[in-house]
């Protein structure tokens, strides 16, 4: 994501977008990369037994097809382990072939399953668990291995593959194998999740005037995790998700691919993962990328503390970010900080109401809860981008006294549909690994349920944070958890010695602290601290040159990083509301520039996958339908208003290669038509309207 420091000139209302369009042009990519939004269509597979073995010389496949497979196996073949020696190894794609590899699902990487040990610690046991890798050949003569471990836990590494992948400097992945996986239970690796259970936990308010209520608090925790046991019906497999068995999961594909090293790059939680494997396989690793480290040192009460008064912190430097942004004090008539503490203060007197606009057109009366402000608010701190669009959020409701804005969000943040509010199934997240592996990866200190609650809400106590506060209590279900720690041992400080290692934090991070990176990067042998003031959760590929510049050149050829304090902010820039009337406006062009800039902003359509066909309530009535085109997104207005008065029918697109968004539109009579063009910051109106005037 991009952060760029803006000039301030002229009146909101009269230069609406053109100053926010010279200075900083619309990007729109998926705003957390923890949280990856792209969605792959689901798929049937045919699973196919390529071997059955279950050491890690001679691992087990499971070739799967689907009408996209190349190179399909005709029958069940057992594959010879492949030699670590360079000068044996077959080609990447020939050991992907021998292991009836697959097309993942709309990718340019190949999938291979393979069945791993349940448990990696009691060979014994003999059951298997299939665990799928996406592999990208290098497109020149190969140099090894980037494998990329991605956030959560609970996250679909292979959704993200392409993605990620382009983001990185073109010279990797022509002289470099990419992978990216499915941990254990997640995406293609399993699929078990609890979306149900996991959107009614969200919800529950547990905050009353007179602080937590404690009794709603324990009862949601310990419901949460029967339902989503019951929810993810696997049971057998709970003891085998932890994050050791996922390291040596990795551990086996890399022996069953015959690399002799890999070059690591973790973000967020996989940094915990890449630490697990490089305190375990740490002479198998070239180098290795940590990029929203955490602190494995620290046992589970300290490190939620840490992480709790983080969110406070980035939600506090939110607000001040307003008092000196002249567009954003505005909205807030100069005081952010005290706006949200009135929406508090409401809230905790009762929910807040207000008219949906639904997808088909119409409109619902929905309701807004003190819990619902904590769950939007801690899920919009993630990035510079996250931040402002909370901020225009809360501006709506303390200027206008309109909730929709935080709704639009709250749904965004719950996985659920807008129109009738059902759960919205996403194979790319799964809250039940999340959980799954937490408790096996803490310890919290209690033989029974009750005094494992009983102990989170004591440490909970002596925890000082002024806002976000209830985040402490993000991993209670695991005193429920039915699978969990007993062993309170944390690993040791990590030095990785003889594995070169660069350590990116960013100031403003709320899910990983800041100082954890700065601990983590102390005690490495040969390590390297990259950080930056504000700037969000993950540094790398969101656009920032410094950082991207130098973690590319160390993945590509263990270049050391020469700048280590990279340039950053809070929140980048401020989007002003839209004005309600067309009357505020003194020319047609900046009427349209301000439609597109609602449109961009929309969350709906900011964090769409670009793939799935999605309609959208208006604010003022009406709908807009997005889909995917071939050279970027559709627009399908209808009857669709975002300002009072300002009806318009007719169809859009947004070309984000050449950066070109075009409008051809109706409004009011047949005969009234426009057509808006903006080609980067040129902008040019047909004004086709008998009268050629401004809409009423």
């Amino acid at each position: 994501m991009k952060t760029r420091a803006r000039a301030r000139k002229g009146d909101k209302d009269q230069e609406y977008g053109r100053i926010a369009r010279e200075l900083v042009p619309f990007i729109r990519v998926p705003p957390d990369r923890t949280m990856p939004t792209m969605r792959p269509s689901v798929m049937t597979f045919l699973v196919l037994t390529v071997a059955a073995c279950t050491s890690a010389d001679s691992v087990q496949t499971t070739g799967q097809t689907s009408g996209q497979t190349t190179s399909p196996p005709t029958a069940a073949t057992t594959t010879s382990p492949v030699s670590n020696t360079p000068a044996e190894r077959p080609s990447t794609g020939q050991i992907l072939e021998d292991l009836g590899a697959f097309l993942c699902p709309e990718s340019e990487f190949t999938c291979v399953t393979l069945e791993m040990p349940l448990d990696h610690f009691g060979p014994a046991d003999g059951r298997s668990i299939p665990v799928t890798f996406a592999v990208l050949p290098a497109s020149g003569e190969s140099l090894g291995v980037f494998v990329t471990a991605t956030g959560g836990p609970g996250s679909s590494g292979i959704a993200v593959a392409d993605w990620y992948t382009s983001a990185l400097d073109p010279a990797i992945p022509e002289s470099y194998d990419i992978v990216f996986f499915d941990q254990r239970g997640v995406g293609l690796s399993g699929g078990l999740s609890c979306p149900t259970a996991a959107a009614s936990y969200y919800r529950v308010d547990i905050l009353t005037g007179l602080g937590i209520d404690w009794e709603t608090l324990v009862d949601a925790s310990a419901t949460f995790a029967e339902q989503c046991v019951d929810e993810m019906d696997e049971p057998d497999v709970l003891p085998y998700l932890g994050t050791d068995q996922a390291s040596s999961d990795l551990e086996v594909f890399r022996e069953t691919f015959g690399y002799e090293t890999m070059v690591l790059y973790g973000e967020s939680y996989g940094t915990q993962l890449a630490q697990t494997y490089a305190a375990a396989h740490g002479d198998h690793l070239a180098r290795m990328v940590l990029d929203g480290a955490v602190d494995l040192t620290l046992d589970g009460f300290t490190f939620f503390e840490q992480q709790a008064a983080a969110f406070g912190e980035t939600l506090q430097a939110t607000l001040d970010f307003c008092a000196e942004d002249p567009f954003c004090a505005d909205d807030l008539n100069g005081d952010a900080d005290s706006a949200y503490d009135r929406m508090v203060s409401l809230l905790v007197e009762s929910h807040l109401v207000g008219e949906f606009p639904l997808p088909d057109g119409g409109f619902e009366e929905r309701s807004f809860g003190l819990g619902d402000l904590e769950v939007v608010a801690s899920a919009q701190m993630y990035s510079e981008d996250d931040r402002m669009m909370f901020l225009r959020a809360l501006a709506a409701y303390n200027g206008r006294q309109d909730i929709v804005p935080m709704l639009r969000l709250l749904y965004l943040s719950l996985g659920v549909d807008p129109g009738d509010q059902t759960i919205l199934e996403d194979p790319t997240y799964s809250d039940a690994i999340y959980y799954a592996v937490e408790c096996l990866d803490y310890e919290f200190p209690g033989t029974t349920p009750e005094e494992k609650s009983a102990a989170f809400l004591e440490m909970g106590a002596e925890v000082e944070v002024n806002r976000l506060g209830t985040l402490f209590y993000g991993d209670l279900p695991c005193a429920f958890w039915p699978v969990a720690s007993t062993d309170s041992t944390r690993p040791g400080p990590l030095t990785a010695a003889g594995i070169p290692t660069i350590v990116l934090s960013s100031q403003a991070d709320p899910a990983t602290p800041y100082q954890q990176g700065v601990a983590v990067s102390e005690r490495l042998e040969d390590g390297y601290l990259i950080s930056q003031p504000g700037g969000p959760h993950v540094m790398f590929g969101r656009g920032n040159q410094c950082p991207d510049d130098a973690v590319n050149a160390f993945i590509l050829d263990g270049t050391p990083p020469v700048e280590t304090l990279c340039s950053g902010e809070v929140v980048g820039y401020y989007i002003p509301l839209l004005p309600t009337t067309p009357d505020q406006f003194d020319s047609i062009e900046l009427l349209f520039d301000a439609v597109e800039f609602e449109i961009e902003y929309l969350p709906e359509y900011y964090w769409w996958d670009t793939i799935t066909d999605t309609a959208v309530g208006c604010h003022e009535g009406g709908t807009i339908t997005l889909t995917a085109g071939d050279a970027g997104d559709q627009f399908l207005l209808d009857e669709c208003a975002f300002i009072e008065g300002l009806v318009l029918s007719g169809e859009g697109s947004y070309d984000y290669e050449e950066d070109i968004f075009t409008l051809d539109v109706r409004h009011g009579s047949d005969d009234c038509f426009y057509r808006y063009e903006r080609v980067d910051i040129d902008i040019t109106v047909e004004d086709n309207c008998p009268g050629g005037q401004l809409p009423d």
